[in-house]
């Protein structure tokens, strides 16, 4: 087998379409776009979003689409609700002591399952299952017309129960739920069984045994459901404000963007002023000046009647949940509270300060956040030097940080072509490990050997050693293609240095947030939600998800900005029905179940002792309840005798 990976182009009908639009192209046809306004094209009230912006994978797409979303949300926003229409939804309907009627829908999504499961065999046998009223075969049970065929079939039957055997609940149950609920009953009365990923997807080579196996997972789903019962949701009321922690290129698009579009927004910064590393950024790959673009944002931040900025603030203590939180910041030797309903997260990242190549006992030997500054003030010295040298990989891709900090290289290459144009005889080596201009920015690599900058490959296994020899710094390495020790004297060394997470513990604590095992935060779906944290109304842009360049920092930032609004907008939003519960008389106050909860939404009762679970603050994980000795806790849709219920059916 030869595979070959194939690279992104952008097509003739494409190309074609852009130009109709009055679309500007970059020399490589993808939609040109600036650093600053990355899903805004060349004209108004257009945006772009995925690989026609630049070649991405899925996640970077979502995170464009989000953002282009928010974009137009902004120009939008004072005609928010002008012409929406509301959805009749029709009273649910009380089952409550009913006999079970299961209506169960088979899909064959199309050859996904059907070309390996035998799926009018399986529909038969549904038919034998007890308490089965109606069992329906459909091509692609996911699309409109199989919704508006479950309504019907749910009406005309009178099924008091839905079971859909299909793909993952994932990615889909929700929609399922909705389809239930549209019909008039309560969505928590409906079950999923995964014969895609489960039994298609997994035993392809073995489609009897696949078959035999789907059945056995409808039958499991069968029994469970008729087991379930109605659950209720709370309302919550959204508090219209917005906090984002964090004052750097991220947390102002954020705030800036949420602003926009007409909502109160809280923007607090842990140092003296607004910019965050920006402040010591000179130029982006494109050649713009990211000075002038900071200072014209900080202006609009200053100047937004919405925004209200806090410097120098510390979180002291955060409370509450989605919609209502209570956030107590230090600020001038004072504690404020802070009511909001949603959260950002966009505190950033720092540059590593290492204690090797001579790093902090020369002033030749600099960062590359050093460098720029002598960029940003213009200092003399650069045009004195005759010889540059910059270390790719300093502090990344090692055992104590074994991830890429991504925009190193682009950034070496940058400074590099900007020393060529101050001085175009001075010699600029780079020296690395892997290069990776990534995407677009190959180009910029090209140009920059073209003006005679030298890229040198170095084994990473002998040392590079920097001494000082007669007043003259000295790098001696080994190179990888020659297999020979090489020595280079030169009068500048700069250290692309590796982006590091600050110590976020005590926030993600306070927020109930995962941090991965290098100290950045994690998203709760890399695909699906790749901006929003598994506790709700709290979010994530810039460096404090993973390094990445300033226009996937706005990106993201506008993202975050977009799903906050998707909460905002809806002034009020419910909570699961799938949460813990307690039975008091079994509780015996041990605590386990408090102290092993990763949200927070176990507690004692003040008045009992007794265990009790916030319904908000809740997701449904199961753990207190696989922890509670006493068998105390309960967790609604998936309580021991439903689960047991589909455990027997495996030997029946």
């Amino acid at each position: 087998m030869v595979v070959l990976s194939i690279g992104l182009s952008i097509s003739k009908e494409l190309v074609d379409l852009a130009q109709k639009m009055g679309i500007h192209l970059d020399p490589d046809n993808f939609a040109a776009t600036n650093t600053f306004s990355p899903v805004q094209t060349s004209k108004d009230g257009v945006f772009v979003a995925g690989c026609f912006q630049s070649p991405k994978d899925i996640p970077s797409s979502v995170i464009d689409a989000s953002a282009a979303a928010a974009e137009a949300g902004a120009l939008l926003s004072d005609v928010r609700f002008t012409a929406t229409k509301k959805r009749e939804i029709p009273p649910e309907i009380d089952v409550k002591g009913e006999r079970p009627r299961i209506g169960v829908f088979i899909c064959r999504c199309g050859i996904n399952i059907a070309g390996v499961i035998d799926v009018p065999a399986v529909v038969e046998y549904a038919k034998t299952l007890p308490f089965v009223e109606y069992v329906e075969e459909n091509l692609f049970t996911c699309s409109q017309d199989s919704q508006e065929k479950i309504t019907k079939a749910i009406k005309e039957r009178n099924l008091n129960r839905v079971v859909v055997a299909a793909c993952t609940p994932q990615t889909h149950e929700s929609l399922f739920q909705e389809t239930v609920r549209n019909a008039g009953i309560n969505k928590y009365l409906f079950e999923m069984a995964n014969i895609r990923n489960q039994c298609s997807w997994v035993h392809s080579d073995s489609p009897d045994k696949a078959t035999e196996k789907a059945k056995d997972l409808v039958r499991m789903a069968t029994e469970k459901v008729a087991l379930l019962q109605p659950l209720s949701e709370v309302e919550l009321v959204i508090n219209p404000a917005v906090l984002v922690i964090g004052g750097g290129i991220a947390g102002m698009t954020a705030a800036k963007n949420i602003a926009n579009q007409g909502y109160k927004t809280y923007l607090i910064e842990i140092s003296d002023r607004l910019g965050g590393n920006a402040l010591n950024l000179y130029k982006t790959w494109k050649g713009e000046n990211i000075q002038e673009k900071l200072e014209h944002l900080i202006n609009e931040i200053n100047s937004n009647e919405m925004i209200e900025t806090f410097l120098q603030a510390e979180i002291k203590k955060v409370d509450g949940f989605v919609g209502n939180f209570t956030t107590t910041i230090l600020v001038n030797g004072e504690e404020k509270e802070l009511q909001h309903g949603i959260t950002i997260i966009a505190t950033g990242a720092t540059e590593l300060k290492i204690d090797n190549y001579l790093y902090g006992k020369d002033p030749r030997v600099l960062t590359a956040l050093e460098l720029d500054r002598l960029f940003i003030e213009k200092d003399q010295k650069l045009n004195e030097i005759s010889t540059c040298v910059f270390v790719q990989c300093v502090g990344s891709r090692v055992p104590e940080r074994p991830y890429c900090s991504k925009v190193c290289c682009t950034h070496s290459v940058t400074s590099a072509l900007l020393l060529k144009e101050l001085n175009p005889n001075i010699n600029v080596y780079i020296l690395y490990r892997d290069l990776r201009t990534y995407g677009l920015r190959e180009n910029l690599y090209r140009k920059a050997r073209e003006k005679g900058v030298i890229f040198i490959k170095y084994e990473d296994e002998s040392e590079l050693k920097v001494t000082k020899i007669n007043d003259e710094l000295s790098i001696k390495f080994t190179d990888y293609t020659l297999k020979r020790k090489v020595e280079i004297r030169t009068d500048l060394l700069v250290l692309a240095s590796a982006i590091v997470r600050k110590d976020e513990s005590y926030l993600a604590q306070l927020y109930k947030l995962p941090l991965n095992e290098d100290g950045f935060f994690v998203e709760a779906h890399v695909k699906l939600r790749p901006v929003d944290f598994t506790t709700d109304g709290v979010f994530l842009c810039g460096l404090a998800h993973s390094p990445k360049s300033i226009d996937e920092s706005i990106t993201q930032a506008q993202a975050a900005a977009s799903r906050a609004v998707t909460l905002l907008a809806n002034k009020s939003i419910y909570s699961s029905g799938t949460v813990a519960f307690v039975n008091t008389d079994f509780c015996s106050s041990c605590g386990v179940c408090v102290a092993i909860c990763p949200y927070g939404a176990a507690g004692f009762n003040e008045k009992t002792g007794k265990a009790e679970i916030n319904q908000v603050l809740c997701k449904g994980c199961g753990l207190c309840v696989a922890s509670c000795r006493s068998g105390a806790l309960h967790l609604n849709g998936f309580d021991e005798g439903q689960i047991m219920a589909m455990i027997n059916q495996l030997s029946a």
